[in-house]
């Protein structure tokens, strides 16, 4: 048998693989997303990087026409002024020692906290968690007399124990640990552990730490970012023992301000803020792209 061919019929071919938007075929982005991502990130350090230029530069480069675009050479004599005019050490010890001890006592308590009201259960969980998530609404505001006079009965106003106690746990952390870990740890997996004879602490060290670590390093960024820039309730409890951000405030008190000295200052309150970042970033990277894969 003889096979008859249709030679009318137009013929394809192919040269190369094609490429689709179909499953399992990732499209590269199109350039704008690129343009737009550098747009953000141009926008968003921009506002350092002149605060550098002005900081590193003579005051009378604030009055001219055309500001400078790039450092001058006043920077550490600059800073060498700040240093001179407000006790900067000194509030540099005060905020590293109000940050840190904020921040892992708030990581420490709201993943604990977050576990229990994620994995454990027991009588008045849902209640207590709207009771939680209710003071959240609260502006911190109503609160500052209050508690400055119950900060002033204690007789800590002047100690930076005023500062710490009141934030060593924050709503905001419970939350953010309970929403976290009610998905990504299997409630088959802390079964399978209590049956095996783990205790409740066992089972949380074992099962829900490794699996919320990423989670820890995102809120303890967040809340030490929070702790180290905090101004209006450092200022009314230890104006005398002051945190950095109260003492560069000094700086800001005189009958005539010379920004190129305040500038100065807030790129040396920055840099610990961006040290952080970079020592935290990988797991804030991993945090991320959990979430994205779980959702």
């Amino acid at each position: 048998m003889t096979a008859i061919v249709d030679s009318s019929t137009p013929t394809r071919t192919v040269t190369g693989p094609r490429r689709t938007r179909g499953a399992g075929v990732e499209a590269r982005p199109a350039w704008f997303i690129y343009a737009l991502l550098g747009a953000l990130l141009v926008g968003s350090t921009y506002p350092l990087y002149w605060s550098f230029v002005m900081g590193s530069s003579d005051k009378s480069a604030l009055v001219e026409m055309f500001p400078p675009l790039l450092p001058g050479s006043q920077f550490w004599t600059n800073v060498l002024e700040v240093v001179d005019t407000v006790p900067f050490w000194m509030a540099l010890l005060n905020s590293v020692i109000v940050s840190s001890v904020v921040t892992i006592s708030v990581v420490f308590f709201s993943t604990l906290a977050g576990y229990a009201f994620a994995k454990l259960r027991f009588r008045g969980r849902e209640g207590l968690m709207v009771f939680v998530i209710a003071t959240l609404a609260v502006p911190t505001q109503l609160g500052i007399i209050p508690l400055f006079m119950l900060m002033k009965q204690f007789g800590w106003t002047g100690s930076l124990g005023a500062v710490i106690v009141p934030t060593l746990v924050t709503a905001f952390g419970v939350f953010f640990m309970r929403q976290y870990l009610i998905d990504v740890i299997p409630d088959e997996l802390v079964e399978a552990a209590r049956v095996d004879g783990a205790s409740m602490i066992r089972t949380f060290l074992n099962v829900g730490l490794p699996a919320a670590r990423p989670a820890m390093a995102i809120l303890g960024m967040f809340t030490f970012m929070t702790a180290w820039t905090d101004f209006l309730w450092p200022l009314l409890v230890v104006p005398q023992n002051p945190t950095l951000q109260v003492a560069l405030s000094q700086l800001q008190s005189a009958k005539y301000v010379d920004y190129s000295i305040v500038l100065a200052g807030a790129v040396l309150a920055t840099l610990p803020l961006l040290l952080v970042f970079v020592l935290v970033g990988k797991q804030l990277v991993s945090g991320i792209m959990a979430g994205a894969v779980k959702g």
